[in-house]
């Protein structure tokens, strides 16, 4: 295996008369450039597993994310979150989250959530 040339010299000119907080600010700018497309990605598409997670992370069971999210995926809305289908729907009653929640696990209260996500941006 050959040794590789050093060339750190010529590659660091452009950074040479950098300052320690310049080359900071580099170091961040580069580093937003490189997660921004993993970070759009994470906005902007979702999976069956985040979004059971999420309702995990809410409060609910396993088995009761897992009849949300199925719900929330026949409906065609899985894009909007399943949580947010459910926030919405405890905005709308005036009940709790979990308690929304659990009319869907129920089948209830499905009829009422496409209506949740009509009506333009504001409710996107």
């Amino acid at each position: 295996m050959s040794k590789r040339p050093d060339d750190f010299e010529v590659r660091r000119q452009h950074l040479k008369n950098l300052t320690d907080e310049e080359l900071e600010r580099r170091f961040w700018q580069l580093a937003e450039e490189i997660v921004k497309p993993l970070v759009e990605l994470a906005y902007n598409h979702t999976s069956p597993a985040v979004e059971r997670s999420v309702l995990l992370r809410m409060g609910f069971s396993s088995i009761e994310a897992k009849a949300i999210v199925e719900g929330v995926m026949k409906l065609g809305l899985l894009g909007k979150g399943a949580g947010n289908v459910v926030y919405r729907l405890a905005k709308k009653k005036n009940l709790p989250i979990r308690e929304a929640g659990l009319l869907l696990v129920e089948g209830k209260a499905w009829e009422e959530v496409p209506g949740l996500f009509e009506g333009g941006a504001a409710n996107a």
